[in-house]
């Protein structure tokens, strides 16, 4: 049986168990997302797609987020939050593999699906009483889908972290 370590000793241990603490939160930080990462992907992709097809009227994705012809305030906030988190967001979380990112990207998609839903009521309805909207186009509805999508797979990657 060993004695009491001294000296030089503790300090290695003290340090090991410095450097182990350290490891072991790095690695809670992280999240491993598994095959749902092809999902999101896919996702971010159909959200890509959604951007040259019309969201309102004959005006197109890309358009709405650009300012290029007056539709609203509420498809032009859907169209940022949807660029910005679900395809920036998700992509740079996706790299990362940060938690905290994840649960950034988990907020934020409810936030871009509930606008989406907003976006395409205001679109159904007129800004009167007897003159209905444009109406949404394929791709604003194909948008909200994906947002959906988004949304409910980063709240699942972010709340399974052990």
């Amino acid at each position: 049986m060993r004695g009491p370590v001294t000296g030089n000793g503790e300090n290695g241990f003290e340090q090991f168990h410095a450097d182990l603490r350290q490891a072991e939160h790095r690695v809670n930080r992280r999240i491993d997302p598994g095959m749902r990462a092809v999902r999101i992907a896919v996702a971010v992709l159909v959200v890509l797609v959604t951007s040259v097809l019309p969201w309102v009227g004959d005006t197109l994705g890309w358009q709405v987020l650009f300012g290029a012809e007056r539709v609203g305030l509420l498809p032009v906030l859907f169209a940022a939050f949807l660029l910005g988190v679900g395809v920036l967001g998700s992509g740079l979380t996706l790299a990362l593999r940060n938690w905290a990112l994840a649960w950034m990207c988990a907020v934020g998609g409810c936030a871009a699906a509930v606008l989406g839903m907003l976006s395409i009521w205001t679109q159904q309805t007129g800004k009167s009483n007897k003159v209905p909207g444009p109406g949404p186009g394929f791709g604003l509805v194909l948008a909200e889908l994906a947002a959906i999508a988004l949304a409910i797979m980063w709240v699942k990657v972010a709340s399974s972290r052990r």
